[in-house]
């Protein structure tokens, strides 16, 4: 029996495909209302009617994040049809994985510097800044809430290319800091980490293309379905003592064992924490044989390993 939010307003940014879209189906399994967003209408009303399907409210909001006026209408339309209500904001949309994939090895220097920024970063940092400082108004008034920044490891350490990095060390940063700001209003942000995510996106290009020489096939092979993440948040929203993790990154594998919840399929994705699957995926299969499941990369010695100092 998963989680109740009946009765909570979630807010799902980028909920056409990918990992929003499962966030989405996920928020409303477990009861919620739920506005996702996007720019192609088929896609929102294919994930609008699978939430329907299963027990959710979805509420459909066609709109570019990349357009100011159009996020400062969305959180009106929300306070408006909600009584001043939301109680969950999840920051996900995001416009440049295609701008990232088609740049595949090329140095930052030999890209067009204000194209590849504003494209990986504007509905990605600045979007998740503005969307964060609306929602805020919002809660901070009801004195209630939950909101999580979509990031990844790429925050830490080299992954992707540099604005990639850049934007997601910028989105673990605003949580930490819009924490200290919102936690005497009850108000909980936090940056969530997932694994390598199956998305329609990575299984068209990456894992369905056998001529594909990407670094990170081997990983998404192991990697997590879209909804993975969706069960995370999930649980974070129907936990009462959430505010004992705000301005934390939080990894969806870790939640997982927390809350004591399974990927789609039953069984638990990659753990890169995990001493064996590391050695495994050195090579050192033989090695990776004799080491216990236990034994795992203290979060302390993650943190060391961003090379900042």
């Amino acid at each position: 029996m998963g989680p109740s939010l009946k009765g909570k307003v979630c807010l799902v940014t980028g909920a056409a495909r990918g990992i929003g879209k499962g966030i989405a189906l996920q928020l409303g399994e477990a009861g919620a209302t739920v506005y996702i967003t996007g720019r192609t209408e088929k896609n929102l009303k294919e994930c609008a009617a699978e939430i329907k399907a299963r027990g959710g409210n979805p509420v459909i909001v066609q709109m570019d994040h990349g357009n100011d006026a159009d996020v400062e209408n969305l959180f009106a339309k929300i306070k408006a049809e909600q009584s001043g209500k939301l109680d969950v904001l999840v920051n996900n949309a995001y416009a440049g994985v295609d701008m990232i994939f088609k740049n595949t090895g090329k140095k930052f220097y030999e890209t067009d510097p204000a194209q590849t920024w504003d494209c990986i970063n504007g509905v990605g940092l600045r979007g998740h800044y503005i969307c964060t400082t609306l929602a805020s108004r919002i809660m901070v008034e009801r004195q209630e809430g939950l909101i999580v920044n979509v990031s990844s490891i790429g925050g830490l350490r080299y992954l992707f290319n540099v604005a990639y990095g850049i934007g997601k060390a910028g989105c673990d940063r605003m949580a930490a800091d819009c924490a200290m700001e919102l936690k005497k209003k009850n108000v909980t942000m936090v940056s969530l980490w997932p694994g390598p995510v199956q998305t329609e996106y990575i299984t068209e290009n990456v894992m369905e293309d056998k001529d594909s020489k990407n670094p990170m096939k081997k990983a998404f092979e192991e990697g997590e379905s879209i909804e993975f993440s969706g069960k995370a948040i999930a649980n974070l929203a129907a936990d009462p003592d959430v505010i004992k993790k705000t301005g934390r990154i939080l990894q969806t594998v870790d939640l997982a064992h927390e809350y004591g919840f399974k990927d789609t399929d039953n069984g638990m994705p990659m753990d890169f924490r995990l001493v064996k699957n590391l050695l495994r995926h050195a090579g050192y299969t033989g090695l990776a044989a004799w080491v216990p499941e236990f034994f795992k990369v203290p979060l302390l010695f993650v943190h060391y390993g961003s090379y900042k100092f």
